[in-house]
């Protein structure tokens, strides 16, 4: 018939055949066929499709499959390929073509990427051929536009090839739905991701096949360190369409719009199988100019040849299945010795913090340590040079209380001899007083003498016994004071007489000044030296107070050390408990049903971050503590810095040990030590006050 039939079918109705209908053939015949199953496709038929008259396309049922596979193998029609691919992706009819305008309004990330590369997509063809022709133009479009749907893949190289071909065929907006099929139904999206998994898969599957199919060429490889990677993975990655020319890879990824990736691994091993004679006489070099240079254009005028070669290739699905499989397990198991190396990993760099931390501390204890014995050492020698000069000035000591006390007989002596002069002077002004008196009782003696004369006179005149009697009274009264005051004025004479005899007995005038000197020198000097041996006295016990002091601190030091080491076996069980819980935690999500390996795999390595950044805060915490003790330590050694203190009391000894030997008889000089040893007496004071611990 000249006019195209489309039949319905229940089984395949994204699937399409390219027939013709004999002469014989009716319409009403067709549609029987059709509804019973007995559409009349005969393999002349589809041996006449492909090659000598126009094709149409009809929804195809169960039994007519392996023809339409058969004709899919001989290669699509180039001016119906746009219709088929489609059909056979099922990409007729997307949500996703409504929103490539809006996709193309938005900005990517992978911009720039897009534009680099697609430069090098087919840079000889010639939609694509010049800088902003409208195939590279296109091609940036629908690259972008995908980036944007499925920002996971993002853009990756390789599947620009891809989308040239498909842009070679159709519109830009079909040819973006078809590569979003591709990407989905094909297994393409797995190979494109930034972990390539599938594509480890392939090349796991495919290596099997060629040990399998090809022993002796996979042996050749081996020894020539030419792994599958090296030729492969842009097999896989671009459908051999930058390995093979432009028809024959456009015939295989005809047969892979319908059967997958099976068409790959047959090709390939078939282009093995077909060079295995020359690749086995090659060196790792001449198989990669092999491989460059002679394999791509040996199938160029008979594509037909490499098909019928893929299809003679033993391939199993079951197998490739179980395959797939072990690759699943054996990368699960990598990637949890990945994980047990990163958490291993992080565990030693955690370690050997702790190790380089405890070092260093243990290197600031030891240099503290050392510079406490040699601080000790010095202090000690300190020590016995002030017990010496305390002995000295002990000594000293001695022999000026000897001294004092010889003075001290000496001033008595002088005491006395000045008390004696005290008693002359007095004896002296009593003895003038007693002159005066004596003078004024001579005067008072005459005239009482005269006026008894007158009196006798008058009694002799006047013979009158009662005046006569009283007369008498009085020159009786008279005679008496008379008496007492003759008798106080040889006392007084007699003790003149002993001042002056005692006065002529006694030293004289500068021998006495001579000996108060002394007196006060020698009561200086005792001052000085009782106040010189309190400061002595204090010093040592002070000096032995803070010995007691820095041995209490190495001590401390020493248990502080010991309660470190301590901590540091309690932080390695609790890290082993951490790894107990761990591996328990492990076990258990083993044996749980996760509905993906990949989130197991990310819940693992959340679980080792945490585990990571756990130890690090429990590492920065014990360093904080120890940080806090240090400091705690620091403060406390530098209240107990002695050495200075030291040099200031031997300084302090030497001036008062001058001031012993170089007494000044000033009353000045005196007054002035006074001050100097009440305030050495304050410093001591201060310093007693000071907390040490």
């Amino acid at each position: 018939t000249n006019n195209p039939l489309y039949l319905p079918s229940a089984s395949h109705p994204s699937l399409c055949v390219s027939v013709v209908l004999p002469k014989d053939t009716t319409t009403e015949t067709v549609r029987a066929g059709a509804r019973t199953g007995n559409l009349p496709v005969t393999r002349q038929t589809a041996n006449s499709l492909s090659h000598d008259r126009p094709v149409l396309y009809f929804n195809i049922t169960r039994f007519t499959l392996s023809v339409f596979q058969e004709l899919i193998r001989k290669g699509i029609p180039h001016h119906f390929r746009a219709i088929v691919w489609q059909l056979l992706g099922n990409a007729t009819d997307m949500p996703v073509k409504n929103q490539y305008s809006e996709l193309l309004k938005m900005s990517s990330p992978c911009e720039k990427l897009i534009r680099r590369d697609i430069a090098r997509t087919y840079p000889e063809h010639e939609f694509f051929k010049g800088q902003d022709s409208l195939g590279q133009e296109v091609l940036f479009n629908v690259m972008k536009a995908y980036s944007l749907v499925d920002r996971e893949v993002g853009y990756c190289q390789g599947s620009a090839f891809i989308v040239g071909l498909l842009l070679m065929q159709m519109p830009e907006e079909e040819a973006f739905c078809v590569f979003v099929r591709l990407m989905q139904e094909y297994r393409l999206r797995e190979l494109f991701k930034p972990s390539m998994a599938e594509l480890g898969l392939c090349i796991y599957q495919f290596e099997y096949l060629l040990q399998e199919q090809l022993p002796e060429l996979n042996v050749h490889f081996r020894s020539q360190s030419f792994h599958t990677s090296m030729y492969a993975s842009s097999w896989f990655l671009t459908l051999f369409l930058t390995f093979l020319p432009l028809p024959v890879a456009t015939r295989i990824f005809d047969i892979f719009m319908y059967e997958g990736l099976e068409i790959i691994f047959r090709v390939g091993l078939a282009i093995l199988q077909y060079n295995q004679t020359d690749l086995i006489q090659l060196d790792m070099e001449g198989m990669s100019q092999h491989f460059q240079k002679v394999i791509p254009h040996q199938f160029d005028s008979c594509p037909d040849k490499l098909i019928l070669r893929a299809y003679q290739v033993k391939y199993n699905p079951k197998r490739m299945k179980k395959l797939e499989k072990e690759y699943t397990t054996i990368k699960n198991k990598e990637m949890e010795e990945q994980i047990e190396i990163k958490r291993l990993r992080t565990e030693n760099r955690l370690l050997k913090q702790r190790i380089e931390t405890l070092e260093k501390e243990s290197a600031a204890l030891a240099d503290r340590l050392i510079q406490g014995q040699v601080t000790r050492a010095q202090e000690a020698e300190e020590n016995y040079v002030i017990k010496r000069e305390l002995a000295v000035v002990r000594q000293q000591c001695t022999t000026a209380s000897e001294s004092l006390e010889k003075a001290q007989d000496t001033i008595r002596e002088l005491q006395q001899q000045r008390y004696t002069e005290q008693f002359v002077s007095n004896l002296q002004t009593e003895l003038e007083q007693s002159r005066l008196r004596e003078a004024e009782l001579l005067g008072a003696l005459k005239e009482m003498q005269d006026k008894v004369l007158d009196l006798e006179k008058r009694s002799s005149c006047l013979p009158d016994e009662n005046n006569l009697a009283t007369l008498q009274e009085e020159v009786k009264q008279m005679k008496l004071r008379e008496l007492e005051t003759l008798r106080s004025f040889r006392e007084m004479q007699e003790a003149v007489t002993d001042g002056q005899l005692h006065l002529s007995e006694s030293p004289k005038k500068n021998a006495m000044n001579e000996l108060q000197d002394k007196l006060m020198t020698v009561r200086l000097r005792e001052a000085q030296a009782q106040a010189e041996l309190r400061e002595v006295k204090l010093k040592a016990l002070q000096l032995e107070s803070q010995n007691q002091i820095h041995s209490k601190l190495i001590g401390r030091n020493e248990q502080e050390r010991s309660a470190l080491q301590d901590r540091l076996q309690m932080v390695a069980n609790q890290n082993k408990a951490l790894q107990a819980q761990l591996n328990e935690m492990k076990r258990k999500q083993a044996e749980s049903d996760c509905k993906s390996k990949e989130e197991v795999m990310a819940v693992r390595l959340r679980e080792a971050d945490s585990m990571a950044a756990m130890a690090e805060l429990r590492q920065k915490i014990a360093e904080l503590e120890i940080q806090k003790e240090e400091g705690l330590i620091q403060g406390q050694l530098n209240h107990s810095d002695s050495r200075q203190y030291i040099n200031q009391l031997r300084d302090q000894i030497a001036e008062l040990k001058n001031e012993v030997r170089q007494p000044s008889p000033h009353s000045h000089r005196r007054a002035g030590s006074h001050i100097q040893v009440s305030h050495l007496s304050e410093m001591l004071g201060a310093n007693k006050k000071t907390p040490y611990l």
